[in-house]
Protein backbone atom coordinates (compact mmCIF):
# COMPACT_ATOMS: atom_id res chain seq x y z
CA UNK A 1 0.00 0.00 0.00
CA UNK A 2 2.70 2.27 1.43
CA UNK A 3 4.45 1.62 -2.46
CA UNK A 4 1.11 2.39 -4.45
CA UNK A 5 1.29 6.07 -2.23
CA UNK A 6 4.44 6.78 -2.89
CA UNK A 7 4.27 6.00 -6.64
CA UNK A 8 1.24 8.02 -7.52
CA UNK A 9 3.04 11.11 -5.61
CA UNK A 10 6.29 10.44 -7.37
CA UNK A 11 4.10 10.86 -10.67
CA UNK A 12 2.52 13.98 -9.74
CA UNK A 13 6.33 15.72 -8.94
CA UNK A 14 7.43 14.45 -12.12
CA UNK A 15 5.56 16.96 -13.95
CA UNK A 16 7.51 19.17 -12.57
CA UNK A 17 11.37 20.50 -14.59
CA UNK A 18 13.69 19.55 -11.84
CA UNK A 19 12.11 15.83 -12.14
CA UNK A 20 12.22 15.58 -15.28
CA UNK A 21 15.60 16.19 -15.68
CA UNK A 22 15.97 14.12 -12.68
CA UNK A 23 13.74 11.18 -14.05
CA UNK A 24 16.09 11.48 -17.38
CA UNK A 25 19.39 11.12 -15.53
CA UNK A 26 18.29 7.96 -13.69
CA UNK A 27 17.11 6.53 -17.31
CA UNK A 28 20.25 7.35 -18.63
CA UNK A 29 22.49 5.68 -15.70
CA UNK A 30 20.32 2.50 -15.87
CA UNK A 31 21.62 2.22 -19.26
CA UNK A 32 24.78 3.15 -19.18
CA UNK A 33 27.30 -0.24 -19.72
CA UNK A 34 28.78 -2.16 -16.84
CA UNK A 35 32.51 -3.18 -16.88
CA UNK A 36 34.14 -5.83 -14.05
CA UNK A 37 37.81 -5.13 -16.07
CA UNK A 38 40.10 -5.61 -12.89
CA UNK A 39 43.48 -2.90 -13.27
CA UNK A 40 46.22 -2.91 -10.98
CA UNK A 41 49.37 -0.60 -12.12
CA UNK A 42 53.18 -1.81 -11.62
CA UNK A 43 55.60 0.85 -12.46
CA UNK A 44 54.39 1.87 -15.52
CA UNK A 45 52.73 -1.20 -16.30
CA UNK A 46 48.75 -1.26 -16.29
CA UNK A 47 47.70 -4.98 -15.89
CA UNK A 48 44.21 -6.61 -16.51
CA UNK A 49 42.94 -9.38 -16.84
CA UNK A 50 43.74 -10.52 -19.96
CA UNK A 51 46.45 -8.28 -21.33
CA UNK A 52 49.26 -6.39 -19.92
CA UNK A 53 50.16 -2.29 -21.48
CA UNK A 54 51.95 0.72 -21.01
CA UNK A 55 49.76 3.65 -21.93
CA UNK A 56 50.76 7.09 -22.58
CA UNK A 57 48.19 9.84 -21.66
CA UNK A 58 49.68 12.30 -23.58
CA UNK A 59 49.84 10.40 -26.47
CA UNK A 60 46.42 9.09 -25.97
CA UNK A 61 47.76 5.61 -27.42
CA UNK A 62 49.29 2.33 -25.96
CA UNK A 63 53.27 2.70 -25.97
CA UNK A 64 52.84 -1.51 -25.71
CA UNK A 65 51.13 -4.26 -25.15
CA UNK A 66 51.45 -8.07 -24.07
CA UNK A 67 49.09 -10.73 -24.10
CA UNK A 68 48.49 -14.80 -24.08
CA UNK A 69 46.36 -16.13 -26.65
CA UNK A 70 43.45 -17.54 -24.70
CA UNK A 71 40.58 -19.10 -26.68
CA UNK A 72 41.34 -20.20 -30.13
CA UNK A 73 37.86 -22.05 -30.52
CA UNK A 74 36.12 -19.39 -29.12
CA UNK A 75 32.92 -18.67 -31.35
CA UNK A 76 31.22 -15.82 -29.24
CA UNK A 77 29.72 -12.79 -31.18
CA UNK A 78 31.00 -9.05 -31.09
CA UNK A 79 28.04 -7.81 -32.58
CA UNK A 80 26.75 -5.05 -30.15
CA UNK A 81 29.92 -4.39 -28.25
CA UNK A 82 31.37 -0.72 -28.39
CA UNK A 83 34.78 0.47 -26.93
CA UNK A 84 34.42 1.73 -23.67
CA UNK A 85 36.90 4.36 -21.37
CA UNK A 86 38.23 4.10 -18.10
CA UNK A 87 37.78 6.55 -15.32
CA UNK A 88 41.35 6.43 -14.07
CA UNK A 89 43.26 7.00 -17.32
CA UNK A 90 43.10 9.39 -20.12
CA UNK A 91 43.28 7.29 -23.46
CA UNK A 92 41.68 8.18 -26.79
CA UNK A 93 37.56 7.82 -27.28
CA UNK A 94 35.39 7.86 -29.89
CA UNK A 95 35.81 11.22 -31.23
CA UNK A 96 39.49 10.27 -32.33
CA UNK A 97 38.30 8.01 -35.05
CA UNK A 98 35.40 9.89 -36.58
CA UNK A 99 34.99 10.73 -40.16
CA UNK A 100 38.56 9.60 -41.15
CA UNK A 101 41.00 6.39 -42.31
CA UNK A 102 41.88 5.83 -38.89
CA UNK A 103 40.38 2.24 -37.68
CA UNK A 104 39.80 1.32 -34.01
CA UNK A 105 42.56 -1.10 -34.05
CA UNK A 106 42.82 -3.71 -31.38
CA UNK A 107 46.11 -4.65 -29.90
CA UNK A 108 45.02 -7.55 -28.32
CA UNK A 109 42.14 -9.11 -31.03
CA UNK A 110 38.74 -10.24 -29.80
CA UNK A 111 39.44 -13.07 -31.50
CA UNK A 112 41.70 -14.28 -29.25
CA UNK A 113 39.66 -13.51 -25.72
CA UNK A 114 36.24 -14.62 -27.27
CA UNK A 115 36.12 -17.71 -24.92
CA UNK A 116 33.07 -16.22 -23.27
CA UNK A 117 30.86 -12.58 -23.70
CA UNK A 118 32.49 -11.11 -20.47
CA UNK A 119 35.91 -12.20 -21.71
CA UNK A 120 34.99 -10.82 -25.56
CA UNK A 121 34.36 -7.32 -23.61
CA UNK A 122 37.68 -6.53 -22.14
CA UNK A 123 39.08 -6.62 -25.48
CA UNK A 124 36.95 -3.60 -25.88
CA UNK A 125 38.83 -1.37 -23.83
CA UNK A 126 40.48 2.61 -25.40
CA UNK A 127 43.51 0.87 -23.46
CA UNK A 128 43.67 -1.58 -25.90
CA UNK A 129 42.74 0.26 -28.84
CA UNK A 130 45.21 2.23 -31.18
CA UNK A 131 44.50 5.03 -34.63
CA UNK A 132 45.20 2.04 -36.76
CA UNK A 133 44.82 2.96 -40.83
CA UNK A 134 41.84 0.80 -42.46
CA UNK A 135 44.14 -0.50 -44.94
CA UNK A 136 46.04 -2.32 -42.66
CA UNK A 137 43.59 -3.08 -40.13
CA UNK A 138 41.40 -4.85 -42.12
CA UNK A 139 44.35 -6.79 -44.20
CA UNK A 140 47.23 -8.17 -43.05
CA UNK A 141 46.87 -7.26 -39.57
CA UNK A 142 43.86 -8.74 -39.26
CA UNK A 143 45.23 -12.03 -41.08
CA UNK A 144 48.38 -12.34 -39.28
CA UNK A 145 45.91 -12.16 -36.16
CA UNK A 146 43.99 -15.30 -37.89
CA UNK A 147 47.41 -16.81 -38.26
CA UNK A 148 48.47 -16.43 -33.80
CA UNK A 149 44.98 -17.78 -33.31
CA UNK A 150 45.41 -20.88 -35.28
CA UNK A 151 48.92 -21.09 -33.77
CA UNK A 152 47.35 -21.54 -30.23
CA UNK A 153 45.54 -24.28 -31.12
CA UNK A 154 48.50 -26.03 -31.93
CA UNK A 155 50.74 -25.35 -29.44
CA UNK A 156 50.03 -25.22 -25.47
CA UNK A 157 51.19 -21.57 -25.35
CA UNK A 158 51.06 -18.52 -27.84
CA UNK A 159 52.67 -15.41 -26.21
CA UNK A 160 52.37 -11.60 -28.29
CA UNK A 161 54.37 -8.46 -27.55
CA UNK A 162 53.07 -5.34 -29.70
CA UNK A 163 55.44 -2.34 -29.41
CA UNK A 164 53.71 0.30 -30.56
CA UNK A 165 56.24 3.01 -32.72
CA UNK A 166 56.07 7.02 -32.49
CA UNK A 167 58.96 7.94 -35.36
CA UNK A 168 59.22 10.95 -37.41
CA UNK A 169 56.72 13.77 -38.18
CA UNK A 170 53.71 12.51 -36.27
CA UNK A 171 49.75 13.20 -37.16
CA UNK A 172 47.33 13.99 -34.64
CA UNK A 173 43.91 14.25 -35.07
CA UNK A 174 41.16 16.28 -34.37
CA UNK A 175 40.15 14.78 -30.89
CA UNK A 176 43.53 14.65 -29.72
CA UNK A 177 44.94 11.32 -30.16
CA UNK A 178 48.77 10.81 -31.63
CA UNK A 179 48.68 8.49 -34.57
CA UNK A 180 50.82 5.92 -34.86
CA UNK A 181 54.20 5.10 -37.40
CA UNK A 182 53.98 1.85 -36.78
CA UNK A 183 53.58 -1.48 -35.20
CA UNK A 184 56.41 -3.88 -34.08
CA UNK A 185 54.82 -7.38 -33.48
CA UNK A 186 56.43 -10.28 -31.64
CA UNK A 187 54.91 -13.87 -31.45
CA UNK A 188 56.48 -16.35 -29.45
CA UNK A 189 55.49 -20.24 -29.43
CA UNK A 190 57.16 -23.65 -28.57
CA UNK A 191 60.84 -21.82 -27.91
CA UNK A 192 60.58 -19.62 -30.99
CA UNK A 193 59.88 -16.51 -31.77
CA UNK A 194 58.72 -14.34 -34.80
CA UNK A 195 58.55 -10.56 -35.81
CA UNK A 196 56.91 -8.54 -37.50
CA UNK A 197 57.21 -5.04 -38.44
CA UNK A 198 54.09 -2.78 -40.32
CA UNK A 199 53.80 0.68 -40.75
CA UNK A 200 50.69 2.71 -40.23
CA UNK A 201 49.68 2.88 -43.66
CA UNK A 202 47.08 1.78 -46.73
CA UNK A 203 48.89 -1.99 -47.23
CA UNK A 204 45.52 -3.31 -48.23
CA UNK A 205 46.18 -6.47 -50.94
CA UNK A 206 49.19 -7.33 -49.31
CA UNK A 207 50.63 -10.64 -47.48
CA UNK A 208 51.41 -10.37 -43.93
CA UNK A 209 54.20 -12.35 -44.52
CA UNK A 210 55.95 -9.54 -46.53
CA UNK A 211 56.36 -7.69 -43.12
CA UNK A 212 58.18 -10.13 -41.91
CA UNK A 213 61.46 -9.22 -39.17
CA UNK A 214 64.56 -10.85 -39.89
CA UNK A 215 66.43 -11.79 -36.52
Amino acid sequence: MKLKIYLVRFIKLKDSEFMKILFKLFLIILTLPLHSQTLTIENDTIKTDIFDVIYSEELEQPLWITYKVLCPMGTQSRSGLNFYTNDSIHTSNNEDYKDNIWDKGHLAPASAFNCDRETLKKTFTYLNCVLQHEGLNRGPWKELERFEVGLSKIFESVIVEIKVCFEGELGVVSGGATIPSGFLKTIKFDNKEIMFYFPNIDVSGEDWGHFKVMN
